[in-house]
C-alpha cells in the first residue's frame, strides 16, 4: 500500500462509465419495466452503490476513504441497443475515487446483465449479443 500519510484531504470526485449492449427486445421490457426479476435501474444502482463501498476488500491495495456521495445513472440508447451506466463517486480524502467510480459501473453493469440474462440466452444457453464494454474514467478532479 501506498503512503498517503502526507497528503491533505481534499474533495475528490471520478467519474466512470460503461456499455452494456442487449437484445432490442430486451431493452424495450427495461424500458417499459417489464423485468421478470424486477425493475433494472433500481437493483442495478443500488448494487453499484454498495459495490463502491466495498472498494477495499475487493482491490486489496486501495485505500478505505470515506465516501461522501455516489450516483449512478443510466441512459438507454435504443438505436445502437445499449444502456450506458455512469458512476460518480466523491469523498474527502487524501486520495482519488477512481477505483470505486469504476468498481461501481462495473457492479451496475454486472447486475443488469444478471436481471435480464433470462432474455439474453439463445437456444443453447449462450449470450452472443450481450456485451460489456467501454468501462472508463471519464473525469477526475480534486478540489483544493
Amino acid at each position: 500500500m501506498i503512503d498517503i500519510s502526507h497528503k491533505k484531504k481534499i474533495e475528490r470526485i471520478a467519474k466512470a462509465s460503461g456499455k452494456i449492449f442487449l437484445k432490442r427486445s430486451t431493452i424495450d421490457k427495461i424500458k417499459t419495466n417489464n423485468i421478470q426479476k424486477g425493475d433494472v435501474r433500481t437493483i442495478a444502482r443500488i448494487a453499484g452503490i454498495n459495490a463502491v463501498k466495498k472498494v477495499p476488500d475487493l482491490i486489496l491495495l486501495c485505500h478505505p476513504i470515506p465516501i461522501t456521495n455516489v450516483s449512478i445513472d443510466f441512459e438507454i440508447e435504443d438505436k445502437e441497443s445499449y444502456i450506458k451506466a455512469t458512476c460518480i463517486v466523491k469523498s474527502i480524502a487524501k486520495t482519488g475515487v477512481e477505483m470505486e467510480a469504476l468498481t461501481g459501473v462495473s457492479a451496475a453493469l454486472l447486475n443488469v446483465w444478471d436481471v435480464v440474462k433470462m432474455y439474453e440466452k439463445d437456444k443453447n444457453g449462450q449470450y452472443p449479443s450481450t456485451i460489456i464494454q467501454d468501462i472508463k474514467v471519464e473525469e477526475k478532479l480534486k478540489k483544493v
